[in-house]
């Protein structure tokens, strides 16, 4: 099968607003050992893609310089020796680079079947959410059935998903969003109490609804002062696991309490993993969460969709924070 060499993709002029990202062309990505080539029909915006937009979150070694970290498309081509996937399986996959383009190749270990029920749009908006989500909330931050976790940026694509597999996993769940409407549909999605942290003190509110135990576990992306106040909201063991900065970084906090109640603060980052890593996240989740998608019990909240040419409409957008869900590039058709 001959493949076109060019493609038409999305560039980064220079670091910037969203309006340095334009349509281009560029070369098809060769694929190398162990890797396959997707025809992309859909991918995932994220904030790491604004943030490498911005200049400040550059991708790891070797990777493309093309954004976008999650895919869902066709295997138009498989390199020598892989026998998992074959050309015409519909797949979606975890990349460390080159989603906003019409092919992108992926590393076998990080690729998955289509779940069942789900469309391609869809499908583009579960790798980098439900990668996170599993290896935070129950790898590192070690979940149980019946703990209470408060989830920040409820409504956000990362919030939307782990909302609702620690609901399944019969935990607690308290979440923060900044509207009612974001509420309402984080609610809908599971949580058992969703707090406006613009119209409320979050700390108070969960010490009201765990009557002054604490949550046993934090997922949180936001940071800065969020930091000292996540530390006021865990109980006794509790463990706070940091995934992002929305706010610095650099923040001047009391450990003490972290000493007094045996707290765990951790964190972690999924980009810059090696794809064995990966991969044995990719297989925990095709063996626990896509039965989850089978029997419909999980759903992708897509809020929007864009074209390709249109990235830097939907990275506005993605910066507006007005979204609940997903926004989706729509590749190819």
């Amino acid at each position: 099968m001959k493949f076109p060499k060019m493609m038409n993709q999305v560039t980064i002029r220079e670091s910037g607003d969203p309006d340095v990202l334009v349509a281009d062309t560029g070369k098809v990505p060769e694929v190398g050992a162990g890797e396959v080539l997707i025809k992309v029909e859909a991918a995932g915006i994220n904030r790491p893609d604004v943030m490498q937009r911005q200049g400040i979150y550059n991708p790891p070694p070797g990777a493309s310089q093309i954004p976008g970290l999650e895919v869902a498309g066709e295997i138009s081509l498989v390199s020598h020796g892989v026998t998992k996937y074959k050309v015409g399986d519909k797949v979606c996959a975890l990349v460390s680079g080159g989603g906003y383009a019409e092919y992108c190749k992926a590393p076998v270990p990080q690729v998955l079947p289509i779940p069942e029920g789900l469309s391609m749009i869809e499908a583009a908006g579960v790798p980098e959410n439900y990668f996170t989500v599993w290896t935070n909330v129950f790898q590192r931050g070690g979940l149980q059935e019946g703990e209470t976790i408060l989830i920040h940026g409820g409504s956000s694509g990362i919030g939307t998903t782990a909302i609702q597999l620690a609901h399944l996993h019969g935990a607690n769940v308290i979440t923060t969003a900044g509207s009612e409407e974001k509420c309402k549909a984080c609610l809908q999605l599971g949580a058992d109490h969703a707090i406006n942290y613009r119209e409320t003190n979050f700390v108070n509110q969960v010490q009201e609804i765990t009557s002054g135990k604490g949550v046993e576990l934090i997922l949180d992306m936001v940071g800065g002062d969020y930091i000292q106040k996540n530390i006021s909201c865990l109980a006794l063991e509790g463990r706070l696991v940091q995934i992002a900065f929305l706010k610095p970084a650099v923040n001047e906090i009391n450990l003490a309490p972290m000493m007094i109640n045996r707290l765990t603060i951790t964190g972690s980052t999924l980009r810059p993993r090696t794809v064995e890593q990966k991969g044995e996240i990719a297989s925990e989740l095709r063996k626990s969460v896509w039965p989850m998608f089978q029997k419909g019990q999980l759903k992708v909240v897509v809020h929007q969709t864009f074209p390709l040419e249109k990235a830097n409409e939907a990275h506005r957008l993605m910066e507006a924070s007005t979204h609940i869900g997903k926004i989706i590039l729509e590749v190819t058709k």
